[in-house]
């Protein structure tokens, strides 16, 4: 049995005029925690995070699993959206990734994802962490260790990286549509999210050093669970323990089958 990751951070997003500045740290962060459990890592960091580039690792990463096998993915960079082409989004709206090269028009599709991570052999375990977003409110948790005054949103509205002629129409004053994740139906047996499909993951800083909210407490949780611990106990040391709070109000996700929120954590 091996054990494989990928970790993706973008901080610069050329032409857009939003880069970020925690991203990358979260990606060494989590290929450091990822190595020291025995697992092989490679890292795409900005300009190397190209669409294609992330297609083409994922897909490597995948196809080499054999039965047995467990496979991560991180990723760490702004989250986006466009309207769904193929009517299975009840919101009307594709969730995506976006990578380096989102300014000339390149993003991964929720649908996209759902067809890379699921095209996998059987037995093999697949977990994504996404720390990117969407925008909501609550309040509690602690958050003594943030830096004040930080907090960036990890999301890319259409505007910033469409054309024009492309825009979706606004939605109607006073109309809401229901949300249900696209990420959680495309993110392999397990999916690790940094924030509900309506709310922001943050970007901001914790003690000086710039990291995404998320990635910093499940990080900081990871450290200190006790041998045999599950994904549903690492999930909850994360929440509502540490997140939301005032400054930062995203609420984590853990979405998967029971089976799979009750593996051992990286196993």
């Amino acid at each position: 049995m091996s054990k494989k990751a990928l970790c993706i951070g973008i901080n610069d997003y050329p032409g857009t005029q939003n880069d970020l500045s925690g991203c990358v740290n979260d990606a060494n962060d989590w290929a450091a925690a990822l190595t020291a459990r025995g697992f092989g890592v490679t890292k795409l960091l900005d300009a190397q995070a190209t669409k294609a580039a992330m297609v083409a690792a994922m897909r490597n990463l995948i196809a080499g699993a054999a039965k047995g096998d467990t496979v991560v993915i991180t990723y760490s960079g702004h989250g986006t959206w466009v309207p769904d082409q193929n009517g299975d989004e009840p919101d009307g709206r594709d969730e995506a990734l976006c990578p380096w090269d989102i300014g000339s028009g390149q993003v991964l599709l929720d649908d996209e994802l759902g067809v890379i991570l699921q095209n996998h052999v059987a037995g093999v375990r697949v977990l994504l962490i996404s720390d990117s977003c969407h925008s909501g409110t609550v309040s509690r948790g602690d958050d003594s260790d943030l830096t004040p005054g930080l907090p960036r949103a990890r999301f890319l509205p259409p505007e910033v990286w469409m054309k024009p002629e492309d825009l979706p129409p606004p939605t109607p004053r006073g109309l809401t549509l229901p949300s249900v994740s696209g990420l959680s139906r495309s993110g392999g047996d397990l999916l690790m999210a940094g924030a509900k499909d309506d709310q922001y993951s943050w970007d901001t800083s914790f003690k000086g050093r710039p990291n995404g909210a998320f990635t910093y407490y499940a990080l900081k949780t990871l450290a200190s669970l006790p041998a045999g611990a599950s994904y549903t106990d690492w999930f909850k040391a994360i929440t509502p323990a540490y997140l939301p709070t005032n400054q930062l109000p995203q609420e984590p996700q853990l979405f998967g089958s029971r089976t799979a929120r009750a593996w051992k954590v990286f196993a």
